[in-house]
């Protein structure tokens, strides 16, 4: 009797040791701040020249996008990182209306007129700005606002 208890009592302590890792988030990890970060910095700066033609800065725009496709590669691969990998997901649809959704409007246009720029450049940071705060924090309130965003783009 006494080892059918010892049993149940590991059985559940498994259990439960399994349940706790599905809720697991990924730990902070420094290379992944540091290049969203630089990442972000970039994205300004080219987001701020959309009211210039878009065919004078096809290297610029290449060279983010080889950036964009590195990072979620990176990220992709993290164990317990679904969030910040499903949110370079939507950063990086080009149907989205952010981050590459705006280069593709961009592309389509020439150019972009100044107020669509500044109303775009606001979103897309704030976006940048929370995943760099996830990475940064990994806490509750963060991620909560992070799943929202995901969930509403």
């Amino acid at each position: 009797m006494r080892h059918i208890k010892h049993i149940i009592a590991l059985i559940v302590i498994g259990y439960a040791m399994l349940s706790c890792n599905s809720l697991k988030t990924a730990v902070y990890d420094q290379y992944s701040y540091q290049k969203t970060v630089e990442i972000k910095v970039e994205v300004e700066n080219l987001i701020d020249k959309a009211t210039t033609q878009y065919k004078d800065h096809l290297q610029d725009i290449g060279e983010l996008g080889l950036e964009i496709q590195k990072i979620i590669e990176y990220e992709k691969n993290k164990p317990n990182n679904e969030i910040t990998y499903a949110m370079w997901q939507v950063l990086a649809d080009k149907d989205k209306n952010l981050l590459v959704g705006f280069f593709k409007r961009w592309k389509e246009k020439g150019q972009l007129k100044p107020f669509f720029v500044e109303e775009a450049k606001a979103q897309i940071m704030e976006a940048m700005n929370l995943l760099i705060q996830y990475e940064a924090k990994k806490d509750k309130e963060t991620k909560d606002k992070l799943l929202d965003l995901i969930a509403n783009n």
